[in-house]
């Protein structure tokens, strides 16, 4: 479970620990978690919405560190990715492509979905398999099952 107060525990400790790019990721997250709660008039948000929240920042840095690695900044694509492992360890293990592709299998048989339903498809997978995997992940899945 991910909350703002072990955010700021990892924080202290990464401070104490003088981990200078863990402090600046994590005051970072901290910072965008109440930004919005501001913006949402929320005393807290919940487990879904930091989670949501870190999700976004991990798949910030990794596609920042893609468009350094195309760019020819290796140096900062690696800081980059420094950065979205240290966000990882807040989110929960995610599920392999295996499994994903046993749901998407079981979704397209039970409906007889094609390729020209693959919105239908992916409302009913994400349906079912929630915020144990990315979208993106399901999405590359689904469109190798739809073929």
């Amino acid at each position: 479970m991910i909350s703002l107060s072990q955010i700021e525990q990892d924080l202290v400790s990464a401070m104490k620990a003088k981990e200078q790019v863990a402090v600046e990721v994590l005051r970072g997250l901290k910072t965008r978690i109440q930004n919005e709660k501001v913006a949402k008039t929320k005393a807290e948000l919940d487990e879904a919405e930091i989670l949501a929240l870190v999700r976004n920042e991990v798949k910030r840095r990794k596609d920042s560190a893609e468009a350094f690695v195309s760019g020819g900044r290796q140096e900062l694509a690696d800081k980059e990715l420094m950065e979205a492992k240290i966000l990882e360890k807040y989110l929960p293990a995610a599920m392999p492509e295996e499994d994903i592709a046993k749901i998407a299998e079981e979704i397209i048989a039970a409906n007889s979905f094609t390729a020209a339903d693959f919105g239908k498809a992916m409302g009913q997978l994400k349906a079912k398999i929630g915020t144990a995997a990315e979208g993106a992940i399901m999405a590359k899945v689904l469109k190798e099952k739809l073929k």
